[in-house]
């Protein structure tokens, strides 16, 4: 399948994932013909544009915490790569995710596998945090790990625009379409087929599809556990100074960072409401009433006061078996690749996701970082490689 420069490479999915592709098959020598396919070139309920665009390395998946090394690189780097006046606001400023007692043995482990793979994590005890951060009730935690670098937030609208302009100044075509399928011949992919009922010939297709990739693949009957999930996003005011305040994860699932002069903010909602979402973008104001704020207000008291700006929905593209990406060949079909299912850290697993793809298609392995482990057999296996540090 590998060591190939030319031929045509179809990518369904513009947003970052398929525009990072298609960018980094142009970076890596790829002379052929590549199209993006996006039914929405407004990106308006894109899960890129709704993203809370952050970046941690504190995973539990090895293969997550190289990923997010590789695209805290490629951030801090986005001058070099793209130009001077490029910028994407990127603020290095760390995750500080909170556990309690019962939470220490699993931190310490996990904080130990992140750095061996390069990451760097602080273990902070009580005394540490509340000298750090003294905003902060700790009373009832135990340990607290904190990202020292490779770890903060950025302007995933910025960096979508800056992947994108680069892929089509190097002829890479984006249609506005809708794909609804793909065209087998002799067990390979032979094409790609629009809404319109036009079909495009393809040598390789790229499912970059987001929370929509399982329903282009449905007619193969390839079983695909990725759905859109909502979750809403605050952004607030307080009476709390954000200039040193790092992106928090609470022990209730609440998170909260600066952004401008507040804060966005955030929670999962129970499991027993995180239904699929299709078509839903409305803000969830009862997630907020009933979850969110009393969860902040306990864990920072200045947020007693705080006052909502604005909301707005995203989905994520939720991976149900294991909540994590699903990337590269198909099993059986060698030239259908996924790079779906990332269960909320698909943007800062673009770049990654993006190199290793194109790797695949141009060379035939992965020579970067190997995906491997987020390979499409485990779907097919049913044999989840579970993502513990989820949010």
């Amino acid at each position: 399948m590998g060591n190939a420069t030319s031929g045509t490479v179809v990518i369904v999915g513009g947003a970052i994932v398929g525009s990072s592709i298609a960018y980094f098959l142009r970076e890596l020598g790829f002379t052929g013909r590549i199209l993006v396919i996006e039914r929405d070139p407004s990106y308006r309920t894109s899960s890129t544009a709704l993203s809370a665009a952050s970046i941690r390395t504190q995973f539990g998946c090895p293969v997550n915490v190289r990923m997010s090394l590789f695209g805290a690189d490629f951030l801090r780097g986005i001058k070099q790569r793209f130009g001077p006046d490029a910028d994407v606001g990127f603020v290095e400023r760390g995750y500080l995710i909170l556990g309690t007692v019962a939470d220490v043995a699993a931190r310490r482990t996990g904080a130990s596998l992140q750095t061996a793979e390069g990451a760097e994590i602080a273990m902070l005890g009580p005394d540490e945090i509340r000298r750090r951060f003294p905003w902060l009730r700790a009373d009832d935690i135990e340990l607290a790990t904190f990202g020292l670098r490779h770890e903060g937030w950025f302007d995933a609208w910025s960096l979508l625009q800056l992947v994108r302009n680069a892929a089509r100044a190097r002829d890479v075509a984006y249609v506005e379409a809708t794909a609804s399928g793909v065209i087998l011949r002799n067990g390979r992919v032979a094409g790609v087929r629009l809404d319109s009922s036009e079909a495009i010939a393809a040598d390789w297709c790229v499912n970059a599809a987001g929370p929509l990739s399982a329903a282009f693949v449905r007619d193969l009957g390839i079983p695909l556990p990725v759905a859109p999930r909502k979750r809403t996003v605050f952004a607030i005011k307080a009476p709390l100074d954000g200039h040193d305040v790092p992106m928090l994860f609470d022990v209730s699932g609440a998170w909260i960072r600066p952004e401008g002069d507040g804060f966005i903010c955030g929670i999962a909602p129970p499991a027993a409401d995180d239904a699929d979402a299709f078509g839903d973008f409305e803000p969830d104001y009862d997630l907020l009433e009933e979850h969110l704020w009393p969860a902040l207000a306990h864990r920072v008291p200045a947020l007693e006061q705080l006052r909502v700006q604005r909301a707005w929905a995203g989905h994520y593209e939720m991976n149900t078996l294991d909540h994590n990406g699903i990337v590269g060949p198909h099993d059986e079909i060698p030239n259908l690749l996924f790079a779906t299912g990332f269960s909320g850290h698909g943007v800062m697993h673009a770049p990654a996701t993006g190199r290793g793809v194109a790797e695949q298609i141009l060379r035939g392995r992965y020579e970067t970082i190997d995906l491997t482990p987020l390979g499409y057999g485990r779907i097919r296996a049913g044999t989840p490689l579970p993502e513990t540090v989820i949010y």
